[in-house]
């Protein structure tokens, strides 16, 4: 990554590429993960999960397996209903019209009444050991009615459709709609050219190298319990378990986070098992864990994406962007998570990206089905609608016989127009994006593409060059973080976000040891505890460096506030001429000057320090600005074999503006991870299930498949900076430029490769059979 306009002559600072002190453990098996944790007396859990998608639940008889060896509990929905437990409810609901039609129900813990996706939970065993666990849960007989399942987005809200909710009046929680529909219409009368697309965005899963874990214990001497969690957001499940579930006071529940090995949303809502085992280990006694295996992370982890849409973009003879009108269809899944609302609200705003068009009006529709429950996933929304303006771009450019850069830089928003509005009602405070894509260009070295596919065609392959552009919001909600100062001048950095595998430790260092001046070795971050830190969100959504790294800077101006009012004292001096620079409190203008380490020495002195200076130089700070946007352009280059439909990766080239770079280094690596991810879901990976049973498909990875190493080329990456005005920090957010705009990139790039064939669309993920089947059926009609 090109970082010469980030370079710095300290070290160890921002804008320098400071490797991850982190990795030291996890590279070396020293990470603690909850699956680590062996409490003596523990014992473990086991979830019955349901074979059906849709079916009523007539009888559970456990008594086989409540005799069985080594069991101590067989939990069902009639225990939780003795207990009292409440359910897990959505706190992310969109606002709508007085009257409009909604259903939000909660999510029950066990299954009540009937199932409603395979994997839904039906009993909770606990016994000594796993495999006794496991060997009772077999002996449960629990009689089903299977049920029609509503298994498909594409019919689940048709007037025939089963219901999986029988109080519903269909199986559409809500819709939202934005724009001017009237307006939106007069400008597609009178458009030179319209493109229609049906694109269908295919669900992910997740598939963190960590699954989900949780280890609850009881203590009944102080009454209270503790969670130990592989979640991105603690403070959520203290809210929900303690508030909704147990109804007690959180403050009985105490939630760790430990070492968390990767999230990406999936890890942001609540799941039953976390509550299950809480409730366990206060019935028992006893700690309770629960692992899940990779079958179940598959069957019962939040998927991600899923999306239908039917979209239209209207243009003038000039290729000048006039109108889009969309309806698109999200799929919710069985219930609604934490975030249920999160993606379609994501959907309905974010349409335009970097691209200046004036009317939209889009209908979102959220739908349930029976399947897994379908939540916010790296981009949440912005990948799918990304996908969309890309796709109709494209394919707008190839019927009006333009260029397909020449039509993207017609319509970019220019850096004139900025702050602008977007009809999302998004606010952009700069970017400059057709630097960014010709900075692409230029690294991608789109001009000498032409002698690269004469090479291919020569050894009878095809060749293709696609590019996307794209533009994300990042930093949202309030962050609070807390900077505690020992009497020898070293940092405990208390925050309220959440590492899952990021480098936070790292990054919050390199901050506070720039901003005091510490040695970065003197800094030490608390995080995931909720006995340790105040409060926090955890990190979704690129948050933590705007709003988390924000509020870590006010909390450093109010260490050095208090250090600059006890050093006037100490050097006999008006606060106001006090300088600070360095590590070192100066009167201005003087040789007269005093350590941050004496000073902080001096602010615990047990006597003589006036009695107004309290205590220590502690600091907390809060940020809720508004958000940031980081914006760029990637380019795939792919060569494809048309005797098998084969596309190799051959190149990618991504520009990003992230605005103020903290850590090159790391800022790399997440565009690594998310282009992993964005090549992963548009050439290998499908959560589907089966239309008409809704039998998941993708169980296993034999089934499901994730991208390798060999699957991703090198990549040549840059940057351009352009500060955000939206923080005192100047950064944007990097972490989801990858799943953001190499999906449609790649895609892009297989119809360039595929169009001389006939070829005009191709759906994800780009199989191989899948491009096979559509080079010869555009060649040799239906197959």
């Amino acid at each position: 990554m090109d970082t010469a306009a980030n370079t710095s002559v300290r070290k160890n600072g921002v804008g320098d590429p400071v490797r991850r002190v982190e990795d030291a453990r996890f590279l070396t098996g020293q990470g603690r993960y909850v699956d680590d944790i062996a409490l003596p007396g523990m014992v473990h859990a086991y979830v019955v999960r349901s074979p059906h998608a849709h079916a009523r639940i007539r009888r559970i008889d456990a008594a086989a397996a409540k005799a069985a060896p080594g069991v101590l509990a067989v939990l069902t929905a009639e225990d939780v209903a003795r207990d009292g437990l409440g359910a897990l409810p959505c706190r992310f609901i969109p606002q709508l019209p007085p009257g409009a039609p909604s259903y939000f129900p909660a999510h029950p813990i066990l299954a009540t009444g009937k199932v409603r996706h395979v994997g839904d939970r039906v009993a909770l065993v606990v016994a000594d050991t796993l495999a006794q666990a496991k060997d009772a849960g077999e002996l449960i007989d629990i009689d089903y009615d299977i049920l029609p399942a509503a298994a498909a987005l594409e019919t689940t809200l048709a007037p025939d459709a089963p219901k999986v909710w029988d109080d519903a009046a269909s199986n559409l929680s809500f819709e939202l709609q934005r724009g001017d529909p009237a307006a939106v219409d007069r400008a597609f009368a009178t458009a030179a050219h319209v493109t229609g697309m049906t694109i269908r965005y295919p669900r992910a899963s997740a598939n963190a190298i960590e699954p989900r874990v949780a280890v609850a214990v009881f203590d009944r001497f102080d009454q209270r319990y503790t969670l130990y969690s592989s979640s991105q957001s603690p403070y959520r499940l203290r809210e929900i378990i303690a508030g909704a579930v147990l109804r007690i006071p959180e403050t009985n529940l105490r939630v760790v986070c430990p070492d968390v090995g990767g999230a990406f949303g999936m890890k942001g809502t609540i799941y039953p098992e976390e509550a299950l085992v809480v409730w366990a280990a206060g019935k028992l006694g006893r700690p309770v864990k629960w692992t899940a295996d990779r079958s179940e992370s598959l069957t019962s982890d939040m998927h991600g994406r899923d999306h239908l849409a039917e979209a239209e973009l209207a243009l003038g003879p000039d290729g000048k962007l006039l109108a889009l009108r969309v309806v698109s269809t999200l799929n919710l899944g069985a219930y609604l998570g934490y975030a249920g609302g999160a993606t379609p609200i994501n959907v309905l705003t974010t349409w335009t990206h970097v691209y200046d068009l004036p009317l939209v009006h889009v209908t979102v529709r959220a739908a349930f089905t029976n399947t897994s429950v379908v939540g916010p996933y790296r981009g949440a929304g912005r990948p799918e609608t990304t996908f969309v303006i890309e796709r109709l771009i494209e394919t707008a450019a190839r019927a009006m016989k333009l260029d397909p850069i020449a039509l993207r830089r017609r319509n970019l928003i220019p850096p004139s127009a900025m702050p602008y509005l977007t009809p999302g009602g998004h606010t952009y405070d700069c970017g400059e994006f057709e630097r960014m894509l010709d900075e692409a260009l230029a690294l991608s070295d789109w001009t000498g593409f032409a002698a690269r596919r004469a090479d291919s065609e020569r050894r009878g392959m095809r060749r293709g060059i696609g590019l996307s552009m794209h533009c994300e919001f990042s930093g949202l909600q309030a962050e609070r973080m807390e900077i505690r100062v020992d009497s020898n001048g070293s940092l405990a950095v208390h925050v309220g976000t959440m590492a899952t595998g990021q480098g936070h430790e790292t990054m919050y260092a390199q901050m506070v040891s720039d901003w005091i001046g510490v040695p970065f070795a003197h800094v030490r971050m608390f995080q995931g505890d909720t006995d340790r830190v105040l409060y926090g969100r955890g990190s979704f959504a690129e948050r933590t460096t705007i709003a988390g790294g924000s509020a870590l800077k006010g909390a450093a101006d109010e260490v050095i506030r208090k250090g600059k009012r006890i050093a006037a004292w100490m050097l006999e001096a008006s606060e106001a001429d006090i300088e600070f620079a360095q590590g070192t409190f100066r009167v201005a203008g003087t040789d007269r000057s005093a350590t941050f380490k004496e000073v902080a020495h001096k602010a615990y002195a047990g006597h003589a320090l006036p009695a107004e200076f309290g205590v220590g130089l502690d600091g907390a700070g809060v940020y809720a600005g508004p958000p940031a946007y980081p914006n760029g352009c990637i380019i795939c280059e792919v060569e494809i074999d048309p005797a098998t439909g084969a596309v190799a990766l051959e190149r990618v080239s991504a520009v990003d503006d992230s605005g103020v770079i903290i850590n090159p280094l790391m800022l790399e690596g997440q565009l690594h991870g998310s282009l992993a991810q964005g090549i992963g879901g548009a050439l290998l990976e499908d959560a589907a299930y089966d239309p008409e049973t809704g039998q998941l498909l993708a169980g296993s990875f034999m089934d499901y498949g994730m991208p390798r190493a060999d699957d991703l080329p090198s990549i040549d990456s840059g940057v351009g900076i352009v500060p955000a005005k939206t923080n005192p920090l100047g950064v944007k957010g990097g972490s989801e430029a990858g799943n953001m705009a190499a999906p449609p990139a790649l895609v892009n790039a297989i119809i360039d490769a595929l169009a001389p064939l006939g070829v005009k669309d191709i759906a994800m993920p780009a199989t191989p059979a899948r491009v096979w089947r559509a080079i010869n059926t555009a060649n040799h009609g239906s197959l």
